[in-house]
C-alpha cells in the first residue's frame, strides 16, 4: 500500500480547510465525485499533492444513477466557482467515476452533469480503481462503500482484473438509523457520521454491516485475497472492518479519511491538466 497514504490524506483535509494558495499557477488535475449521500471535488498540483477541495451532502444520485440532473449541474457549477475563487484561475477540465456496472447511458449521464457545468470531462474511471490511484495496492480488494451501493475491485500484481457493483452502502445505514429512532433521514445522517453516537448506533447498523460483508465475500472468493481495504466514509463506522474481517475471514483495513480516498482517485485520473 502507498507509504505516504497517511500524509496524502492529512494534505487533502489541509486542503478542504485552504481558503487561498499563494500564487499557484501550475497545471492542476481536477477530480468530481458524484456520490450517493455526497458530491466531492478535488483539485490537485501537476505533480498530484492536493491543493484546494470541497464536498457537500447531497441527494442527486442514486445507486450510481444521476436522479436531479438539474441540480448535480448547479451543485458541480457552484462547488467549481467556489474553488476557482480559491485558486485564483479558471478550471477546464476534471475527472469523474461511475460505480461498476452501471449501465452506459448513466455513465453518459454523468459526464454530461460535468460538461453542462463548464468542465470538460477527460476521464471516466470506475469507483474502486480510482480509490487504488491512492492506494497503490499490490496485491488485494479494494472496497468502495458508496452511499448507495458497494463496489469491489480485486487487484493482482497492481492491476486491477476484476470489478463488481451491488446495492447496499451507507444510505441503508442511515434509513435504518431513521426508522429504528424515528427521526427525519438528515437527522440519522448527522447521528451516523457523529463518531460519539456510533457506539449506540452499533446494533442498529450491524445486519447492514453484514449484508455489506456478505457481499464482499461472494465477489472475492474466486481469488486468493489475504487484504480487504475498506474506502469511503461509512467504512469509518466503529467496528465495520471487524465485521467485514468476521465473516470474510481476511484482514480488512480502514485508511486514515476514507471518504476522500476515491475522490483524490478520481482527480489522479484527469488526463487532460486545467
Amino acid at each position: 500500500m502507498n507509504t505516504n497514504l497517511h500524509s496524502f490524506l492529512q494534505e487533502a483535509e489541509k486542503a478542504i480547510q485552504r481558503r487561498s494558495i499563494n500564487g499557484y499557477r501550475g497545471q492542476v488535475h481536477c477530480g468530481v465525485d458524484l456520490g450517493t449521500a455526497y458530491v466531492s471535488m478535488f483539485v490537485l498540483t501537476e505533480d498530484y499533492q492536493p491543493l484546494v477541495g470541497t464536498y457537500q451532502f447531497a441527494e442527486i444520485v442514486r445507486d450510481g444513477l444521476v436522479v436531479d440532473f438539474a441540480g448535480a449541474v448547479d451543485l458541480v457549477r457552484k462547488m467549481k466557482a467556489d474553488l476557482e475563487s480559491r485558486l485564483g484561475f479558471e478550471l477546464t477540465s476534471a475527472a469523474t467515476a461511475y460505480p461498476p456496472g452501471v449501465p452506459i447511458a448513466e455513465v453518459r449521464a454523468t459526464r454530461y452533469v460535468l460538461e453542462a457545468a463548464g468542465l470538460n470531462c477527460s476521464n471516466l474511471v470506475d469507483e474502486p480503481t480510482a480509490a487504488n490511484a491512492v492506494l497503490e495496492v499490490k496485491d488485494g480488494a479494494v472496497v468502495d462503500i458508496g452511499g448507495g451501493t458497494t463496489g469491489i475491485a480485486i487487484i493482482q500484481n497492481g492491476e486491477v482484473i476484476y470489478t463488481a457493483d451491488e446495492p447496499t452502502g451507507g444510505t441503508h445505514f442511515t434509513l435504518v438509523v431513521a426508522g429504528a429512532l424515528k427521526i427525519s433521514f438528515h437527522e440519522a445522517e448527522e447521528k451516523k457520521i457523529d463518531p460519539s453516537q456510533q457506539p449506540v448506533l452499533y446494533p442498529l447498523v450491524r445486519p447492514v454491516m453484514e449484508k455489506v460483508g456478505s457481499i464482499i465475500q461472494r465477489h472475492i472468493q474466486p481469488y486468493a485475497v489475504d487484504c480487504i481495504y475498506l474506502v469511503g466514509g461509512s467504512s469509518a463506522f466503529i467496528g465495520f472492518p471487524k465485521v467485514i474481517e468476521g465473516i470474510t475471514g481476511i484482514k480488512t483495513v480502514v485508511p486514515g479519511n476514507p471518504l476522500f480516498v476515491t475522490p483524490l482517485g478520481i482527480a489522479m485520473n484527469d488526463r487532460i491538466s486545467s
